[in-house]
This record gives C-alpha cells, sequence and structure tokens, in this order.
C-alpha cells in the first residue's frame, strides 16, 4: 500500500509543479505580468484546481485533463528538439553560400509560426476536447469482432457469440445494447456466453432483471451460459440494490444457465466449462481446474469460461482448448492496454499458450468511465469448426 501511495504522491507533485509552470508560461504568453502578486494568485489557483482534477483518476474530467497535461508535456520534448535543430540550422545558414536558399527561407518562417502556436496552448485544450468527443462517440458504438478457430476435434462447426463486461445501465446507455440485440440474433448462434460484470454496484434491481431478461431472448440452439464476474454480485459498496438470491432468480426465470466451477456437455463432441470469480469479493474458494474438469472426456472439445484472463497454462494442462474471458476492457483508458501488454498481461484479443488458445474481449461497455480511449466496446463471434 505505501509504495503506491508513495508514487501517487510523487505524480501528484510532479503534475502540480509542471502545471504551475506551464500556467506561468501561459499568462505570460498573453500579456500577464507573472510578477505581479494577483497574477501569482491566479498561477497558483490553476495549479490547484489541474492537479485536484488530474488526480481525481476516477473521473473523465480527470482523465480529460491527465491527456491535456500529458499533451503539453509532449509538446515540450518536442520543442526542445526543435530548438535543437534550428541552432544547428543557424550554424549551417551562417557557412552556407546561398543564405535565400528555400529551405532556409522556411526554417525562418515555420518555426516562427510553429513557436506561436505551442506557446498559445491551443493544441493541449483541442486535444483534450477530442478525446473527451471521441471516448464517449467510442463508448456509445459496440462492433463485431469475429474469429475462426480450426480444430479436428468437432465434428461440426459451432457459431458462439460471446457478451462480456455489460455493466448495464451505468457508463453506456441501454438503448445501445437494446439497439444491438437484433444484429446478434442475426448471427444464429449455436451458444451464447455472458462472460461475466453483466450488472454491477450502480445497476439496479430493475436494471438488473431487465439485462437479463433482454440478454436471455437472444435465440441460440444450444442456449445461454453465465459465468459470474467480480462486479455481479456488488461485493463494491455497502449499499447492494439486490441481493445475491434475487440476481439468480432473475438470470434463471430469463432461461439462463449459470456455470460456476462446473462444466455441461454440448451435442456429442463439445463440452463447456464456467468457472467461478476468481476476484476480490468472490463468495467462496474456486477449486482448481482439474476438480473442475473432473470426469470430462478430453478427446472431445472442451471451452472454459473465466472472467478474467488466469490460468491458460493449467488450463491446458487439463485438456482446455479455449478460453474465453473479458474484465481487462482492453485497457479502456490509453495507454493502460499498452502497459498491461507490457506486463505480460492477456490484455485483448487472441492468444495461445501450452496449446490452450485464450480470447480475451474488451467487453460490451467499460467501467467507471462513460469514455474508452482504447480501443473499441464490441460482441464477439467465435466461428469453431474444420
Amino acid at each position: 500500500m505505501f509504495p503506491i501511495v508513495f508514487i501517487m504522491l510523487t505524480a501528484a507533485v510532479f503534475v502540480a509543479c509542471y502545471t504551475f509552470f506551464c500556467a506561468r508560461r501561459l499568462l505570460k504568453f498573453y500579456g500577464a505580468d507573472v510578477r505581479k502578486k494577483g497574477v501569482l494568485a491566479i498561477n497558483i489557483l490553476i495549479t490547484i484546481v489541474v492537479a485536484v482534477l488530474c488526480m481525481n483518476l476516477f473521473s473523465n474530467i480527470g482523465v480529460v485533463m491527465l491527456h491535456a497535461v500529458a499533451t503539453f508535456a509532449i509538446l515540450d520534448v518536442i520543442a526542445f528538439f526543435v530548438r535543437l535543430f534550428c541552432k544547428k540550422s543557424r550554424k549551417v545558414r551562417e557557412l552556407s553560400f546561398n543564405s535565400e536558399a528555400f529551405g532556409i527561407v522556411l526554417l525562418r518562417k515555420v518555426p516562427a509560426f510553429l513557436y506561436g502556436l505551442y506557446r498559445c496552448g491551443l493544441i493541449p485544450i483541442l486535444t483534450a476536447l477530442l478525446v473527451f468527443a471521441y471516448g464517449t462517440a467510442n463508448m456509445n458504438n459496440i462492433r463485431q469482432t469475429t474469429y475462426e478457430i480450426k480444430t479436428d476435434k468437432l465434428e461440426k462447426n459451432y457459431k458462439v457469440v460471446l457478451l462480456t463486461d455489460i455493466h448495464y445501465n451505468t457508463v453506456q446507455p441501454s438503448d445501445v445494447l437494446k439497439d444491438k440485440l437484433p444484429e446478434i440474433n442475426a448471427q444464429k448462434p449455436d451458444i451464447v456466453i455472458l462472460g461475466g460484470d453483466i450488472v454491477e454496484e450502480g445497476t439496479s434491481k430493475q436494471e438488473m432483471q431487465e439485462a437479463f431478461r433482454l440478454l436471455g431472448s437472444i435465440d441460440s440452439r444450444y442456449g445461454v451460459y453465465f459465468v459470474y464476474g467480480n462486479h455481479d454480485q456488488q461485493p463494491y459498496t455497502n449499499s447492494r440494490t439486490f441481493t445475491d438470491e434475487e440476481l439468480v432468480q432473475a438470470i434463471e426465470e430469463s432461461g439462463i444457465r449459470i456455470l460456476e466451477d462446473e462444466y455441461i456437455e454440448i451435442g456429442t463432441d463439445l463440452i463447456l466449462a464456467g468457472r467461478g470469480n476468481a476476484a476480490w469479493g468472490a463468495t467462496r474458494k474456486r477449486p482448481s481446474t482439474e476438480e473442475v474438469l473432473q470426469g470430462a472426456d478430453r478427446s472431445k472439445y472442451i471451452i472454459l469460461v473465466d472472467h478474467q484472463p488466469i490460468g491458460a497454462e493449467e488450463n491446458a494442462a487439463w485438456g482446455v482448448d479455449l478460453e474465453l474471458s473479458g474484465h481487462t476492457h482492453a485497457g479502456q483508458i490509453w495507454p493502460v492496454g499498452l502497459f498491461s501488454e507490457l506486463a505480460g498481461v492477456l490484455n485483448y484479443g487472441e492468444y495461445e499458450q501450452e496449446g490452450c488458445k485464450v480470447i480475451v474481449s474488451s467487453g460490451v461497455a467499460g467501467w467507471r468511465y462513460s469514455m474508452r480511449t482504447g480501443e473499441h466496446c464490441e460482441y464477439v463471434v467465435i466461428d469453431i469448426g474444420h
């Protein structure tokens, strides 16, 4: 806990100092006398407001302000190298026989324009506005992502639809999903899998019931199946809007089957297994993959659904062919997903570990922020067969 607090405090001090410097530079650019006490007070006030907003990491405004500060920093780095380049070009110009060459004229005129554009602060402000506009639009647009998997284990082809991390009617209006259901139905899936976090702490009881009623209405040959995510049972609040019993009742009354550390056989050649929630707040300790798949025929194609993309090597050792997960949101806010990938986390897309394929969905929606700047919202269609 201490290292995290230390890192956050260090970051807060850095952001505050850098914001003070940028605000002072902008005030000076627009003609304010930065030596006056009143201007200094404005400078300090801007610094405090920006630093506080940036440290509110769980808000849209915090994300937007961090993008603006980051843009200022990137521009400062670019300006540093431009100044170095211009200094070198001036030395070359002094030695040049023809100082009125076209390239030299550009070097005289263009940097002055760019310098003014850089100093006025317009680019970071526009960047912040574009981030907000793009992120909001991206959160309200669900795409289809398709994967094809070839295997000799299946006698026929299966079309699987995976929907994860809906966080129903919290950061994404419910109409966005409702409008997408006809398109999902048109896929004519054999199996529909709900990969967890369909609802969360911000979902009301009525919204929870509506979510599962809608999802249970999706046409599928072998049914709709659900595994718990880390939010479905609302573990991160003391003011729950529905009980575990009410959640189970809503799921089962919608014709959806819960798979919690168990498996079922589908047709003659496929096994579908679902894992219980592995995250903090889980209601019980999870058994091992070996225990879950005890008695399963490993010559059949085995799909294992786990909300979190973990345990692929263990799953592979016990005959799992395909693991389906969500949870990561593909980072949701750039560059979180990039850092996750660099840290070795199965963040988004298709992976393979020890012969077990893993597909990690970015989710139908997102969490906490009503914007997405990393990847996109999606439902996943997986065609499995010869």
